[in-house]
């Protein structure tokens, strides 16, 4: 039965936990650690097993979350959730994306309590209706429905406004990508957005700008600088399209693996934000 009841929510419950922590190894931690639990509970509690399993998942991802947020306090820099990939078949992470957020929406999620996000990522991401919300965080109907109300108002999304991101067309990352390789700054602040972001997550651990860059020259003259002169081998820049949250990203190499993923964050056909991930234990799951 355990067998059973995993190859049938692992899927689930991964994507549950990714999107509560923003960190692919302690999701697979958490489902792990819960059907390990789960071996112990009687089996008349598991009548109803995906709701069961699912409080279980928002329980342990709570806990965790306390402990992170003291830990997001003392992070150097700015702090970016890990990318979640595809790249390996036996493990969860390769599970369908359909209902997962996209990136930039993960990020926005950093502003919410514990509470509000399980709340957002049950309802918005995951299709739960308000009636199984409110028995898995015990709280009322109504509750949830303000929870979700203020938590779409701290991530600055109306009320009525879808919470799935613009696609990113395959044929605007490829521009992006040759005109990097090409050095060509015009094209690439062309793609910009006016009110484009930045944003480095190095941990500490390499070189990452501490705060976010706006403006397109700032962040022309960001690319261009130390990340593309890393991503150099014999004279030739080492970018390359790949696959992270569902959408189109770039990965930058050196001599020594992947150093940075790029995700990018399109509205109108232009760039909003652009989030470089380098913290390397971020990126170890990446073959480095």
């Amino acid at each position: 039965m355990m067998q059973e009841l995993y190859n049938q929510y692992k899927g689930l419950l991964f994507k549950l936990a990714y999107q509560l922590l923003g960190s692919v190894s302690d999701a697979e931690d958490v489902v792990h650690d819960v059907f390990l639990k789960l071996y112990d509970v009687p089996l008349e509690k598991l009548t109803e097993p995906k709701a069961y399993l699912c409080k279980m998942v928002t329980n342990r991802c709570r806990d965790i979350q306390k402990s992170a947020l003291k830990k997001r306090e003392q992070y150097f820099g700015e702090w970016l959730p890990e990318p979640l990939g595809s790249l390996d078949a036996d493990t969860m992470e390769s599970v369908d994306l359909d209902d997962q957020l996209s990136y930039a929406m993960l990020v926005l999620l950093e502003r919410l309590t514990p509470t509000e996000r399980v709340v957002f990522v049950l309802r918005e991401a995951l299709g739960f209706d308000f009636k199984e919300i409110a028995v898995l965080i015990e709280k009322s109907e109504v509750n949830c429905r303000k929870l979700l109300s203020r938590a779409r108002s701290k991530m600055d999304v109306a009320p009525e406004e879808p919470i799935h991101a613009e696609a990113v067309k395959h044929e605007l990352v490829r521009d992006f990508l040759t005109a990097l390789k090409q050095g060509n700054s015009n094209q690439i602040i062309s793609m910009l957005d006016s009110k484009i972001v930045l944003v480095t997550d190095g941990g500490g651990k390499v070189p990452a700008a501490v705060y976010p860059i706006k403006t397109r020259d700032h962040v022309a003259r960001f690319l261009f600088g130390g990340l593309l002169k890393s991503s150099m081998i014999e004279g030739i820049p080492q970018i390359a399209i790949s696959q992270f949250n569902g959408q189109p990203a770039l990965i930058f190499r050196s001599s020594e693996g992947i150093h940075t993923v790029c995700i990018l964050h399109v509205e109108g056909n232009l760039i909003r934000n652009l989030y470089l991930v380098r913290n390397p234990d971020k990126l170890k799951r990446l073959g480095i």
